[in-house]
C-alpha cells in the first residue's frame, strides 16, 4: 500500500502496518456484509509484533473516535497499564462507518481507516461498500487514500 506524502513523495508502508490496517479493514467488511453494525475499532501493535485491538460503541461517533484517539495516546504515553504484554506501539489502525462526498453522486456508506506507524506520516483512507446485512452479494470497492492525519505515535 504506497501513499504519497503532502510533498507528493511516495511513502512506503511497511508490511506489518499494511497487514494491521488489512485485517482490520477486512473483519470490519465482514461484520457489514453480515449486518453487523461496525463501532469505531482500534489495533494497536509494538515492535516485537504483540497487538491489541478493542472498540468504542458506547457515545456518538465523534466522541467514539475522539475516545479511539486518546486510548492509543495513553498507550503511546505509558499512562494507563498497557494489557496482553503490549510494548509501547510503533503501529496503529483505526477503522469507523462514515459517508463520503462524492459531489456528483452526493455521500455514499464508507469505512473510513487511519492507519500510522512511529516516525512516519499518518494517512486515512475509505473503502465504499454497500449491501448491509446482504452477506455473499456484499460489495466494496478497492481502498481509496484519503488524506494525511496527525499521527497519535
Amino acid at each position: 500500500m504506497a501513499q504519497h506524502s503532502q510533498n507528493n513523495q511516495p511513502v512506503e508502508v511497511s508490511e506489518e502496518l499494511d497487514a494491521l490496517s488489512c485485517e482490520l479493514l477486512g473483519s470490519a467488511l465482514d461484520a457489514l456484509a453480515a449486518g453487523v453494525e461496525v463501532p469505531v475499532i482500534v489495533s494497536v501493535e509494538d515492535a516485537a509484533g504483540t497487538r491489541v485491538t478493542n472498540s468504542f460503541s458506547e457515545d456518538g461517533i465523534e466522541t467514539c473516535i475522539n475516545e479511539a484517539h486518546s486510548y492509543i495516546a495513553s498507550l503511546v504515553a505509558g499512562k494507563t497499564g498497557r494489557p496482553d504484554n503490549l510494548g509501547v506501539p510503533v503501529r496503529y489502525a483505526i477503522v469507523y462507518e462514515g459517508a463520503v462526498d462524492l459531489e456528483n453522486n452526493g455521500y455514499e456508506d464508507a469505512l473510513i481507516l487511519e492507519f500510522a506507524e512511529k516516525d512516519q506520516q499518518a494517512f486515512s483512507a475509505y473503502v465504499l461498500w454497500q449491501g448491509f446485512g446482504a452477506g455473499e452479494a456484499f460489495q466494496w470497492c478497492d481502498p481509496e487514500p484519503a488524506g494525511e492525519v496527525d499521527s497519535l505515535l
